[in-house]
């Protein structure tokens, strides 16, 4: 039998993979991906339009900005720092790429916070 965890990870990169294939983020939009570990949220805006590939515009985490708080409340401060970013670089709009996980918790909180900060979905 195999490892209950093992499974789970296949699964959401299958789930991350059908999102990728339509989801992309352009140089007008680019995509907001997320990624959550057991103890840190990091976001990333990324232009995939690039001719090497893509190109990461702006990125924030929980590990490098000594936050306190739960881990939702972290999600939230971590989703208005990538806002801040992004408005400073002069994007306004995003694609949201929640990379195969569940639009709840942490993930949420990432994208109420870079809503409040003033990005649009």
């Amino acid at each position: 039998m195999k490892d209950k965890n093992i499974i789970k990870a296949k699964a959401r990169q299958r789930r991350h993979w059908l999102i990728r294939k339509r989801v992309s983020g352009t140089a007008d939009r680019p995509r907001l991906v997320i990624f959550r570990s057991l103890k840190h949220t990091y976001a990333q805006i990324v232009d995939d339009t690039t001719e090497k590939g893509c190109r990461i515009i702006a990125s924030a985490s929980s590990l490098g900005a000594n936050l306190e708080g739960k881990k939702s409340e972290k999600s939230f401060k971590v989703g208005l720092l990538i806002g801040e970013k992004a408005l400073s670089n002069g994007i306004k709009k995003v694609c949201f790429d929640r990379a195969g996980y569940k639009y709840h918790g942490r993930v949420k909180a990432i994208a109420d916070g870079a809503r409040k900060a003033g990005l649009v979905f």
